[in-house]
């Protein structure tokens, strides 16, 4: 049961995010600057800002994770190699 209300959170939060980035970034510009619906987002240029930053962050996530998931590997590859020297000599 826990998980389904996680999942329906998760799911209400990002409709959300995409409600208002959508109104944000495609709606509001048709509307006079000022509309008082323009204090409750942000200027434009943070409508490219922010994917930018989250991008780069997350490529830098999964590329630092990658990377540590090689090292290990080639780790372990060595040192069963080195065992298998071992075993020979």
């Amino acid at each position: 049961m826990l998980d389904k209300l996680v999942g329906l959170a998760m799911l209400v939060a990002a409709t959300f995010v995409f409600l208002y980035y959508t109104i944000w970034t495609l709606l509001m510009p048709f509307v006079d600057s000022d509309h008082p619906l323009q204090n409750v987002f942000p200027p434009r240029e943070w409508a490219i800002r922010i994917p930018v930053v989250l991008i780069i962050l997350g490529a830098t996530v999964i590329g630092t994770f990658l990377s540590m998931v090689m090292i290990k590997s080639n780790r372990k590859k060595a040192a069963k190699a080195k065992a298998a020297a071992k075993k020979k000599a």
